[in-house]
């Protein structure tokens, strides 16, 4: 007889992990099925080469939308490290650029004036204090019942004293605000890049790219992206054990063949099939997975992936064009490559037309310089380094169907070239070889992310991101659809980033299908 449950989850990722915690600490009997051998999903850590001690981040690498709340509350010990500077973007075809220096604002007016954009400081001071008020007001909602769209509006209204965070982020499209706000081209793209992480517009007043920048604008309160010391497996780790410490079964290598709506839920380990039953199920997997695991029709309108990711370990950091700007400066927060406002529309007019941008717009972040404890001692006293590199309008279309090796190679060489384009020397003669003769570099597509981690489309938000509130036509008959789980399957609840206010690592979507599930089997 197949064994009973109040609750099984369906992916052991982090959202999977944290509605796992919830339920088991408020006295529910919880199994969570993972198709990995390790839990985390894609926000695992790993050493990607033999013999070089480096714990890499392998797909998600920083950490804003995680509430501090969801942490204290499941008992996680995770230091969260701010860096000092924002970012740096090189002007192109020059020896300068723009560096944000979030400790010392004199010096980040006197780059704007050293890039020719002393006009757009001022305003760029206005434009992010406007954000910072929004996260102020929208991200504590987060982890509570939703709002209509007139009623979180109205409390923003209510926190802020004014209309204007809402009209220029929400209801104005962001590449719109963000021309009639600057000039710089430069400037420009540097905002713009938060809206594009991850996703490919249909064109001018996409809203998947205003509700994409509202995400990486509200993290926190602040909008803040912080370095989780130890790597991103860090979080996932103890997330694991704080679950198994709960009481929750944790089952990985078991890969979930289908779904029953009726709470019934089919998986294998290696040869063996095995069968356990559910009050509620909470699926952690994208709602594409879902339809097909219950046996719907694939959508093949779901939003696709456009990013490329490769992760490099260097023997020292690359030296810059730029004269008065650090190394440490550079790579201690986002470095832009290739991504002013022109770069970036020109990239997507490439894309578009079916052919790879070149040059690949693309950013690089450096974990080891704020948190060297991910690499071995001896390793940061030589000077080795992390980088990692998203590269952006690179659609799941241009690469679908083909060879993932021949693709792999093709996309790794356009994203170093496009690095070379901004560097004082190739980025090949600091990348350091393994002991076996293997360069430090690995690189994931969309491909490998659809192939390994089932994302649609290689979908990092496992489709087109939800603004943050209902509709107000929308539904609110059920904890379900309060809390922004609802499948259209009364007993399974979505718990992943295909959530409303899921998408990155935020932990959200399983804290909020948790309380949704808590509400259906009765507890308060």
């Amino acid at each position: 007889m197949a064994k009973h449950y109040d609750v099984i989850i369906v992916g052991g990722g982090h959202n999977g992990l944290v509605s796992a915690t919830y339920l088991q600490k408020a006295g529910k009997s919880v199994l969570v099925v993972e198709n990995q051998p390790v839990f985390g999903g894609a926000a695992v850590s790993a050493e990607a080469f033999p013999g070089v001690s480096a714990k890499l981040s392998r797909y998600s690498y920083l950490v804003s939308l995680f509430p501090r709340e969801i942490m204290t509350e499941l008992g996680l010990n995770v230091e969260l490290r701010r860096r000092r500077y924002s970012s740096y973007t090189p002007v192109p075809d020059s020896d300068t650029g723009l560096l944000i220096d979030v400790h010392d604002p004199q010096a980040t007016k006197e780059s704007f004036a050293r890039i020719g954009a002393a006009a757009d400081y001022d305003k760029w001071v206005e434009f992010y204090t406007l954000t910072e008020m929004l996260a102020g007001a929208v991200f504590p909602q987060l982890r509570e019942p939703l709002l209509t769209k007139q009623e979180l509006k109205a409390r923003v209204h209510a926190i802020t004293g004014s209309n204007d965070a809402w009209h220029h982020l929400i209801d104005t499209p962001i590449d719109q605000t963000i021309s009639e706000w600057f000039s710089s081209d430069v400037v420009r793209g540097v905002v713009l890049t938060d809206g594009l992480i991850g996703t490919f517009p249909d064109g001018p007043g996409d809203d998947n790219v205003s509700r994409c920048f509202l995400y990486h604008v509200i993290g926190g309160g602040t909008g803040d992206w912080d370095v989780p010391v130890g790597g991103m497996g860090q979080v996932t780790s103890q997330l694991a054990k704080r679950a198994e410490e709960a009481g929750a079964t944790l089952l990985a290598n078991a890969d979930v063949e289908s779904i029953d709506p009726e709470g019934k839920v089919v998986w294998r380990t290696g040869d063996h099939t095995a069968t356990a039953s559910a009050n509620l199920i909470i699926t952690g997997c994208s709602p594409a997975e879902l339809r097909r695991l219950t046996g719907g029709a694939a959508d093949e309108q779901l939003a696709e992936g456009a990013q490329v990711k490769v992760n490099l370990v260097v023997s020292r950091l690359p030296k810059l064009r730029d004269s008065d700007v650090t190394k440490e400066g550079a790579f201690g927060g986002t470095f832009h490559i290739n991504e002013t406002w022109s770069q970036l529309h020109h990239a997507w007019s490439e894309a578009q037309a079916g052919r790879f941008p070149d040059p690949v717009p693309a950013e690089i972040y450096c974990h080891s310089l704020t948190d060297p404890t991910i690499l071995d001692r001896p390793l940061v006293d030589a000077g080795v380094h992390t980088l990692t590199v998203f590269a952006l309008h690179t659609p799941h279309r241009l690469i679908r169907g083909q060879n993932p090796d021949t693709v792999r190679h093709d996309l790794q060489e356009r994203v170093l070239a496009s690095l070379n384009s901004v560097l004082a020397e190739p980025i090949e003669d600091v990348i350091l070889t393994a002991p076996n003769g293997q360069l430090c570099v690995e690189t994931k597509t969309t491909l490998d992310l659809e192939n390994s981690l089932r994302l649609p489309g290689g979908n990092i938000f496992h489709g087109p991101l939800s603004w943050p509130f209902a509709e107000e036509h929308e539904s609110m008959s059920s904890p379900a659809h309060r809390w922004g789980v609802s499948t259209g399957h009364p007993r399974i609840l979505m718990g992943g980033s295909g959530a409303k206010r899921g998408g990155g690592v935020s932990g959200l979507g399983g804290h909020n299908a948790a309380m949704a599930a808590l509400d259906i089997l009765g507890v308060s």
